[in-house]
């Protein structure tokens, strides 16, 4: 099934049912009102849900409504836990080698990951309010899932049965603010603002046979200022699936229900395939010529990140965003 959360004034918004099409919604509310409530509860509700679901995709539910993604928070507005990793080894690889810097051994064994900020998730089409562009404003498209329970200890395969949600991210960097952070031996935190949602969460059955190993197997294109720049294969090029990306997590903590997991940039050695942030785009003509040349974000700019599954139709809607400056809107 497809789910969503509409706005309503709330911190938590208003569940939706959402049909397979994007076309239709339902509200959730005889069921359960907040997608938090469904992680707490998942065999309970989930069920009765997937039957408003399917009687939506039927043209059966009496109050559906036309869906529109402008009026969505991220699917979990805010969450217990956002955790972010770096699955696809060739974003690090490039970003060593622009830089003169071997890949140490244990990162193909041990995933990177960084804990990020949870309260504050934005919506599909919420624009990006920023203070300087000055900061290296940069997107990253990314896919990310949400988890059930998981024990504290559990393996990585076991570890792939506690993904209730599949959706897109777009994980935003001030690149210019990374290095000083890194230097500190803490790693990432100013330089990580709000991280954006697709519209919609789809449970693994709606993504049939691109579902594979822990792994989305389909193309995630990044449209930059209307020009496509990334049309990156998600699957095989995934050096550690979600379930190792959760077990890593797992190896010293309980991970409860409504956490995020993301993937970090979908990445590929193509580089034909295009890129799924600048900072890659950058190394990569570091590398050709020994400097890079396209600059960072401005404001105005606008990303629209989207995953289309084998009939060319969007699987979760479209990450559509504008850069504006925090200044212009009002602190």
């Amino acid at each position: 099934m497809k789910l969503a959360t509409y706005k309503d004034g709330s911190r938590d918004g208003q569940l939706v049912v959402v049909a397979r099409d994007l076309g239709l919604a339902h509200y959730a509310s005889d069921i359960c009102s907040r997608m938090q409530q469904l992680l707490d509860d998942w065999s309970f509700l989930a069920p009765q849900l997937q039957d408003l679901y399917e009687q939506l995709n039927a043209g059966r539910a009496r109050h559906a409504f036309p869906f529109d993604p402008r009026q969505c928070m991220a699917p979990l507005p805010r969450a217990y836990q956002w955790a972010d990793g770096s699955a696809y080894l060739n974003h690090v690889e490039l970003v060593r080698k622009a830089r003169g810097a071997e890949v140490p051994a244990s990162f193909y064994t041990d995933p990177l990951m960084y804990q990020g900020g949870s309260d504050d998730f934005l919506g599909p089409c919420d624009d990006v309010a920023l203070p300087s562009a000055a900061m290296g404003i940069d997107f990253e498209a990314e896919i990310a899932v949400i988890t059930g329970d998981v024990k504290m200890g559990t393996a990585p395969e076991p570890a792939l049965d506690a993904v209730r949600l599949l959706l897109l991210a777009n994980d935003w960097s001030l690149r210019n603010l990374i290095p000083a952070e890194l230097a500190k031996g803490f790693g990432f935190f100013q330089s990580k603002p709000a991280t954006a949602f697709s519209p919609v969460a789809v449970t693994p059955d709606e993504l049939g046979a691109a579902w594979q190993g822990g792994r989305v197997h389909l193309p995630l294109q990044s449209t930059w200022n209307g020009r496509r720049v990334g049309r990156c294969d998600a699957g095989p090029e995934m050096t550690f699936h979600f379930g190792q990306l959760i077990a890593h997590i797992a190896k010293t903590r309980n991970v409860r229900a409504g956490s995020v997991v993301g993937s970090g940039t979908v990445s590929n050695k193509d580089w034909s395939r295009g890129y799924s942030c600048i900072a890659e785009k950058r190394c990569i003509e570091t590398i050709e010529s020994g400097a890079p040349q396209t600059e960072f974000m401005q404001f105005g700019d606008t990303i629209r990140i989207e995953m289309l599954g084998a009939d060319g139709k969007s699987v979760f809607g479209a990450i559509d965003q504008q850069l504006v400056s925090l200044d212009e809107i009002g602190r």
